[in-house]
């Protein structure tokens, strides 16, 4: 009696489950009892690419540079905002005094470090250009770039007369 003759003869009358994967195991078994590789270990698959020697550096690294320079560039302007605010509670009632202020402010380290990252940024972290506009893909639906912190940004932020509601 063949093997699956005498299983059917064993399971009759009682409900089974599975009983299509079984079959389709039974056949899988009996095609690869014909194959010529049965036994025999099969080649390893090489990766197409090497590990670059930069990956390796940065990966025992820490934060990259245009990472540090961001969080730099968000904890200087933070700092700005927080200084210009206790500024502008010190000159309400004073709107000269209060863009005097403004227009002598030194926002030279922050600027800085914000052309550094608009000028290094795409090449730092491999940014693709898109041909289309020749110019980099965006970073999160917005340009990679930043804006310069000036006398506008402030004014923006704190116009000289309080907005009366």
């Amino acid at each position: 009696m063949e093997r699956r003759e005498r299983e059917a003869v064993l399971w009759e009358g009682v409900p089974r489950e599975n009983v299509r994967r079984e079959r389709a195991e039974l056949r899988a078994a009996d095609e690869l009892a014909e194959s010529p590789l049965v036994g025999k270990p099969l080649r390893r698959r090489y990766r197409n690419f090497l590990a670059a020697v930069d990956s390796y550096v940065v990966s025992g690294g820490g934060p990259l540079p245009w990472m540090l320079r961001l969080r730099m560039i968000e904890d200087l302007t933070a700092d700005h905002l927080r200084r210009l605010e206790d500024a502008y509670v010190e000159h309400l009632g004073d709107p000269t005094g209060w863009e005097c202020t403004v227009l002598a402010w030194d926002f030279y380290a922050v600027n800085e470090l914000i052309d550094k990252h608009n000028r290094y940024f795409p090449i730092e972290t491999r940014l693709p250009m898109d041909p289309r506009t020749r110019d980099f893909v965006l970073v999160n639906g917005k340009p990679y770039t930043r804006g310069f912190l000036g006398a506008a940004w402030a004014l923006e932020r704190f116009p000289p007369e309080p907005l009366v509601e």
